[in-house]
């Protein structure tokens, strides 16, 4: 079935706490699908991560542990529980195992997943793809695709016809798939939640041996024959002819389009998360703390500077500066931030976005309308390059906000549509092949530079863009190009803690110190 991207799916979104989008919420994500996939009765998990990928080295530090525990028990991404989830765990009287191994895995976010408790064990695999979005790739052994944005039922059963023929007359399918195996079932993709008794009647039929239901867990559910507008920025234009839209009506368009919902819709969820943002802006510059971190509330420093005029003169920089700080201390606090276009990057666009609106004095129509159209800017990166670190480095996560938060200061700026993908790529182009190095294994540093970097590229590009800077090189074929460099980047390099910074003598140490002050694990590890 085709999917694409959705601006609340996979670019602005989830809200979350937690270090890592990609660690954090797409864990807990795995986890829920895999709770569901048990029943919610479970008693023992074995969690296994290839000696090869990211998560071997960073499933701990990074919060990946923390992220799945909270989705085996049921919650959501931003429950304020999370830090203590395996306290959570213990007494819940579940157990845990990780185990380190090579299983030859091609994803280096690869999740393998053994659920058991005293009736049944099931076995799930799963691919964290960036920015909280994840892929389930395997069910007891079966080749599967699953992206979380169906209710799907699976009818554990001899023979798919019955089955079949009852779910094509009784339940609102979307789409219906037989997976032959050791353990075969059908697979049944809707929109809709099966009644009760509708899973009763499934259950009873002749051959059925179980019936289980994973609910969602993406906001923007998909849909059978799903249609969208436009994919690539030159789709975009040619859809544009004679409608003289702008950015962010183009946005609305799209995901209008893709989600099935009414433009009224898109632009208050829009809202809601540029609300959440600016809460999060004021949240930091409170002053945060949080025993597991590097960094202290730097931005409280900043301001004091700000205040005292003992800053160099660029007092919209500086709030720029000062609000991404902000926003990365909340989320290395465990606080409430959205992934923009993930966790590790959450500070350098709505940290561009709000502190410009500030400086030029913009209202809340402004910032939701910068926002969506960056969100669209999001779209085209998420459909044909990667927000994974894991995958492309930091140029997929700060890079991508940098783009994303140009085309929305350009917008603000008065620029018409070209001009905005003209900073857009730009930005882009600045970003190409910057690295993914986290120092002490944790999210922090030197992801708040890099960051602040972001939002401060943002700004030159989308300065530049509104005066007429020739950027060269169209935006798809940007995109694409970053698609082709993240693939080049060594493996070290792209958030394993392997290369870079993360090796230094300083950075170990540092390592060393977190390690030694942190509650140790009630799981077994391997």
């Amino acid at each position: 079935m085709k999917t694409y991207p959705s601006i609340f799916n996979d670019v602005i979104g989830p809200v979350m706490r937690g270090p890592s989008s990609s660690h954090c919420a797409a864990s807990l994500r795995i986890g829920r699908l895999c709770r569901d996939l048990m029943g919610q009765q479970l008693n023992h998990v074995l969690i296994q991560f290839d000696t090869r990928g990211s998560l071997a080295t960073t499933h701990k530090s990074q919060g990946s542990d923390m992220g799945l525990f909270g989705g085996l028990l049921g919650w959501e991404a931003y429950d304020e529980r999370l830090p203590e989830s395996a306290h959570f765990m213990e007494l819940a009287a579940i157990t845990a195992e990780i185990e380190i191994l090579d299983m030859g895995a091609t994803h280096p976010n690869t999740y393998c997943m053994t659920m058991s408790n005293p009736y049944h064990s099931h076995r799930l695999t799963a691919i964290s793809t960036g920015g909280g979005m994840i892929e389930v790739t395997e069910v007891d052994g079966i080749g599967v695709s699953m992206a979380g944005d169906f209710y799907e039922i699976l009818v554990y059963c001899d023979s798919p016809e019955r089955v079949q023929g009852f779910a094509g007359q009784w339940l609102e399918a979307e789409e219906i798939s037989w997976h032959p195996g050791a353990s075969s079932f059908v697979e049944i993709k809707s929109r809709q939640l099966p009644s009760e008794s509708l899973c009763q009647e499934l259950e009873h039929l002749d051959g059925v041996h179980l019936v289980r239901t994973l609910s969602p867990v993406l906001p923007v559910l998909s849909r059978k024959d799903l249609q969208v507008p436009f994919i690539t920025v030159e789709e975009m234009l040619a859809y544009n002819q004679g409608k003289n839209l702008s950015l962010w009506e183009l946005a609305v368009a799209y995901e209008s389009e893709r989600g099935g919902i009414g433009s009224q819709e898109v632009y208050d969820k829009m809202k809601e998360i540029v609300g959440i943002m600016s809460r999060a802006v004021q949240q930091g510059l409170k002053g945060t703390s949080y025993q597991d971190r590097i960094l202290g509330s730097q931005s409280l420093q900043l301001k004091k500077q700000m205040d005292s005029g003992q800053l160099m003169a660029g007092d919209t920089l500086n709030t720029i500066i000062m609000y991404v700080s902000s926003i990365m201390e909340v989320k290395s606090s465990m606080g409430v931030i959205v992934a923009a276009p993930t966790a590790g990057s959450c500070g350098a666009l709505p940290g561009a976005v709000i502190g410009m609106a500030d400086a030029l004095q913009l209202g809340e129509q402004d910032r939701v309308r910068a926002m969506l159209g960056a969100g669209l800017i999001g779209v085209f990166i998420a459909a044909h390059a990667t927000f994974a670190a894991e995958v492309g480095g930091c140029m997929a996560e700060c890079g991508s906000g940098s783009g994303m938060a140009a085309a929305a200061l350009t917008a603000m700026g008065g620029g018409h549509l070209d001009q905005c993908l003209g900073a857009a790529s730009m930005a882009l182009q600045n970003a190409l092949g910057l690295i993914c190095d986290p120092i002490g294994n944790r999210v922090e540093a030197p992801c708040l530079g890099r960051n602040v970097m972001a939002a401060t590229n943002a700004v030159s590009c989308a300065n530049m863009a509104l005066s007429d800077y020739n950027h060269l090189i169209p935006l798809d074929q940007v995109i694409e190009t970053m698609q082709d460099v993240g693939n080049q980047i060594h493996h070290t390099l792209r958030c394993t803690n392997l290369g870079g910074l993360s090796v230094t003598k300083a950075a170990r140490e540092l390592e060393q110190k977190l390690e030694q002050q942190s509650i140790q694990p009630i799981f077994k590890i391997c």
